[in-house]
């Protein structure tokens, strides 16, 4: 039926309490870094036009994506080999249902290109998420979207490994979802935030554990469910903003600025508001962790499907900012963003020191080829 109505699903059940993930420690440098959120003197001399200059020494163009993607699930990873960033699924330039692609892609950091990888098995999908725990690639979730229009949820939990670039299947998402925030606990488990299921959102939490390759359900998110919303986890902490609510209006869908905090301890979740975020809204930006931050790149303020006109019939257009929270300080800062404004995104990918933003869409709902990325530690260090 797609993204038409909102059909109300019951509270999951209590979780399981024997898969606590154990945190792995963060770099003392990121640590170091990250304190500058708690001082206000770190930015209160910072001028308009040396934010500008900041930012634009920050960010670095990679090489251009064999083709321009949009809504791919990224990922990247740390080996012995060195850095590799990959892109999977998304939408291509014609922003049409057949666009619609199960490509993947890597660059090897250093190389001047990026080359064509085993495909994503099945129909190409849009709205997944890709997460790394021990050096495989977890793509979850997502929708396909038939020639009629009619979109599906998918369960689908498939697993890369860049070693050998091959295929396996992970369990079955128990709810399926689209369009959620996930992020890795500890480095032992995906938690899977909210989102869209084939004819409405949800309020559930779903943990999967790939060293049993069990999903569990957690404690749900207390605000209005959303889809296209943006977040990380970071130690502890679940962190995510804005999303399109379902709302009885015309259009069907309006965005809900919001922000939320959910403490994990023993597989459930402690929520609460943050209130309102700086700046602009943040529908179908690009979430991830780094450091001991969340962090929260691009989007925009007026919700769409996938081909970037919005639900209201107006062309939506990306925003250029990059937000920080810190849950130690529970402070909100400004980073550095790249050089141009991008939606429609998934996920950054994090590996090697540096962060790595893929495919999207730019002003005028262009879909690019860009790939841009940061060292980190200047990421971190470009706090206004």
């Amino acid at each position: 039926m797609g993204r038409f109505a909102a059909v109300p699903l019951p509270a999951p059940a209590t979780p399981e309490a024997d898969q606590v993930p154990s945190l792995i420690p963060t770099s003392l440098r990121f640590i170091a870094v990250c304190a500058l959120l708690a001082s206000s003197a770190a930015c209160a001399d910072t001028t308009g036009s040396e934010r500008e200059n900041r930012q634009g020494v920050v960010w670095r163009a990679g090489p251009a994506l064999p083709q321009p993607i949009t809504n791919n699930a990224v990922a990247a990873i740390e080996s012995d080999l060195g850095v590799a960033v990959f892109s999977f699924l998304g939408l291509d330039s014609t922003k049409v249902w057949d666009g619609i692609t199960n490509a993947a892609y890597r660059w090897d950091v250093g190389s001047d290109a990026w080359i064509t990888v085993a495909e994503v098995p099945g129909p190409g999908r849009l709205a997944s998420t890709a997460q790394v725990i021990d050096g495989l690639i977890y793509l979850i979730g997502g929708y396909t979207v038939a020639a009629d229009g009619q979109e599906r949820s998918v369960p689908d939990v498939n697993v890369y490994d860049p070693a050998s670039d091959s295929w396996s299947r992970g369990a079955n998402i128990p709810l399926p979802t689209d369009d959620a925030v996930a992020g890795v606990w500890g480095d032992t488990a995906v938690v899977l935030v909210s989102g869209w299921h084939d004819d409405g959102n949800v309020p559930d939490v779903q943990i999967y554990y790939p060293s049993t390759d069990r999903w569990t359900s957690s404690t749900p998110i207390p605000g209005t469910p959303v889809f296209g919303h943006t977040g990380a986890v970071a130690g502890n902490s679940i962190i995510y903003v804005d999303g399109a609510a379902v709302v009885d209006d015309d259009p069907r869908f309006a965005i809900d600025r919001s922000s939320w905090r959910g403490d994990l301890s023993a597989g459930a979740i402690e929520w609460r508001s943050l209130g309102d975020h700086p700046g602009p809204v943040l529908y179908r930006g690009a979430g991830g962790t780094v450091g001991t931050l969340a962090v929260f790149l691009g989007g925009c303020e007026n919700p769409y499907n996938y081909n970037g006109i919005g639900y209201d019939g107006n062309p939506s257009d990306p925003v250029r900012q990059v937000l920080a929270y810190s849950p130690a300080s529970g402070e909100w800062r400004h980073l550095a963003a790249p050089p141009l404004p991008s939606m429609d995104h998934r996920n950054l990918g994090v590996a090697g020191g540096n962060v790595f933003l893929v495919g999207g869409m730019h002003e005028g709902q262009e879909v690019t080829d860009n790939v841009w990325y940061a060292a980190a530690e200047a990421l971190l260090a470009s706090i206004f």
